[in-house]
């Protein structure tokens, strides 16, 4: 190929000289900056799943190495039990490492029992044992952790030259740190190895994409071509010639009008995204105000929180369809809250926060408004449940029995909720900034209904109220009869409050009544520190929430100091 053959083909790739100024073209330009932001935007989209994808890895890690330190740890307090008796201390250590060696998949996981000084008395590992922990900085963070209150936690250390996280618990009768630990380079080599070969498949996808790329855009663009072509021998022969616009695409101006039209269909659209969004009392103030602004009042409202029972065996095993699982249960438990005109105020996973008392110009009983509620969404578990109890049964009729995946799905979709309902002042506007903000409410009364939602497991009911919500509504309401429970101390209050299961009207019948009043016969006994009469009570109880006070009552004396308030240690 001779001199100007080459020259012909870099004018034609790199564009010609005009003025001995080269004219690049449109093409190439787009071709350089499509490869480069497609190999950017793919590498960085690819690197951060991979970071995404390590972050979720280390926190299923954690829980896995939680699950094994709860595990090593139960089992090191018995070995110690059996130490105390025989006083065998190798064959208690041995014992305690080889239950955790079960546990162990990697080459350098470990289960370390490391003494405040640095000894080693627990190595559970597939390599050599070591006799001391050298990492002086990791220790610190262990005994300051400890001193300070937090006996259990996430911990990253060095070990023979190696870099190690995991999570660790102190055993105050070995006097040991328990650390189940996995190795940083081994636990993250199975990714980087994926992004490599990914970074290959990348590349090559890449340069067929331009390729093709090319193609198309020498087709889209030829116009853009033939209109160059057509200026520069207007400027080299220093004439003006009409453009050649046969067969040109008259694409912009039509975009313009079609664009004018779909900005009101958008518009509309978004006005429509926006009420479901936001608080219904916010959108009326919005359409009203013509704006939204951050204040907040005190108000007396009624709060509901409802969560999921079991969640995480559910997110477990459905995976990426708990979405259309939580959808289905949200779609008619949403509906059936503001049927009672009560207001979701966030949705957090399985969780979720509403208020009552907060529409304009509603004037019925808000507690009763949201009480109402709780029932709807607990009848909408149950009709769940029901719908899938069915789909069971039918399976089983044509096939005759249900896989062990399907019985896990199964269990995993028999939704279960707790209703916790609290009331009283709190603060209710929008906080944020004018960037972005959100409606809330914040108050005592907000982390109560929380609360309360967590005793729903405790005491086996399916909705627990406060004595706000009790008084608001009224002993004698007939719709609802209202069984006081316990008094309890929940974790983070300094005062003990009573807490009552609002019983349906619908379901008193004798033996309910009876019930009832055997329970709230034992329940005064215990309150009085008469727990030997009050087990005699309860025992002749047959609702689910005695059992709890069987437990107290039966097995364990009354203490010296009771005030009838029952402290509970855990949310």
């Amino acid at each position: 190929m001779g001199t100007h053959g080459m020259i012909r083909i870099i004018d034609k790739v790199f564009g010609r000289k005009i003025n001995g100024v080269r004219v690049v073209p449109l093409l190439l330009k787009i071709v350089v900056l499509f490869t480069v932001f497609l190999l950017l935007s793919n590498f960085s989209s690819n690197y951060i799943n991979l970071m995404l994808n390590r972050g979720m890895l280390v926190k299923l890690m954690n829980q896995l190495l939680v699950k094994d330190l709860k595990e090593s740890y139960v089992f090191a307090m018995n070995q110690h039990d059996i130490y105390f008796y025989n006083q065998d201390l190798p064959g208690a250590v041995e014992a305690v490492e080889k239950n955790a060696a079960k546990e162990l998949k990697g080459e350098m996981s470990m289960l370390l029992g490391i003494k405040p000084g640095g000894d080693i008395l627990f190595m559970s590992s597939k390599t050599p044992r070591e006799g001391r922990f050298d990492d002086r900085g990791a220790l610190e963070f262990l005994q300051a952790a400890k001193d300070g209150g937090q006996p259990e936690g996430s911990v990253d250390f060095r070990f023979r030259g190696e870099n190690y996280f995991g999570v660790y618990k102190y055993n105050p009768k070995w006097d040991v740190f328990l650390v189940r630990a996995e190795e940083v380079k081994e636990f993250f080599a199975e990714s980087r190895n994926i992004f490599r070969n990914i970074a290959s498949l990348i590349i090559v996808i890449t340069v067929f994409c331009v390729l093709v790329g090319v193609f198309l855009l020498r087709y889209i663009l030829r116009f853009v071509g033939l209109f160059t072509g057509d200026i520069m021998r207007m400027q080299e022969g220093q004439r003006i010639d009409l453009l050649d616009m046969d067969k040109a695409p008259n694409d912009d101006i039509t975009f313009l009008g079609v664009a004018f039209n779909s900005l009101s269909s958008t518009i509309d659209n978004l006005l429509t995204i926006f009420k479901k969004f936001v608080a219904r009392d916010t959108a009326q103030k919005a359409y009203r105000e013509k704006e939204i602004r951050l204040e907040g009042t005190k108000r007396d409202l009624a709060i509901l929180f409802t969560d999921i029972k079991s969640f995480t065996f559910m997110t477990e095993t459905l995976g990426t369809d708990i979405i259309k699982l939580l959808n289905l249960h949200y779609n008619q438990a949403i509906r059936s809250i503001h049927q009672q005109n009560g207001d979701v105020g966030s949705i957090i996973g399985d969780a979720l926060l509403a208020v009552f008392g907060v529409i304009e110009g509603e004037t019925e009983n808000k507690s009763l408004q949201a009480l109402r509620a709780a029932y709807k969404i607990q009848e909408v578990a149950s009709s769940l449940r029901q719908e899938m109890h069915k789909r069971k049964e039918e399976i089983i009729r044509v096939r005759g029995a249900l896989t062990d995946a399907e019985e896990r799905v199964y269990r995993a979709v028999l939704l279960e909720v707790g209703v916790g309902i609290d009331g009283g002042e709190v603060f209710y506007g929008t906080i944020g900034s004018y960037e972005r903000m959100v409606n809330t409410v914040i108050g005592d009364n907000v982390n109560s209904a929380s609360r309360l939602e967590g005793l729903t497991r405790i005491y086996k009911v399916p909705v627990i109220v406060s004595d706000y919500v009790r008084a608001e509504i009224g002993n004698g309401s007939r719709e609802y009869h209202f069984l006081e429970i316990d008094q309890v101390q929940v974790k983070g209050k300094t005062r003990g409050k009573k807490i009552f299961w609002p019983v349906r009207g619908s379901l008193m019948d004798e033996a309910m009544e009876k019930d009832m009043a055997e329970f709230s016969k034992g329940l005064s006994f215990y309150y009085d520190g008469d727990w030997k009469s009050a087990y005699k009570r309860f025992s002749a109880c047959t609702l689910p929430l005695a059992e709890e006070f069987r437990e107290r009552t039966g097995k364990n004396k009354c203490p010296k100091e009771w005030d009838g308030i029952w402290t509970m240690t855990t949310k």
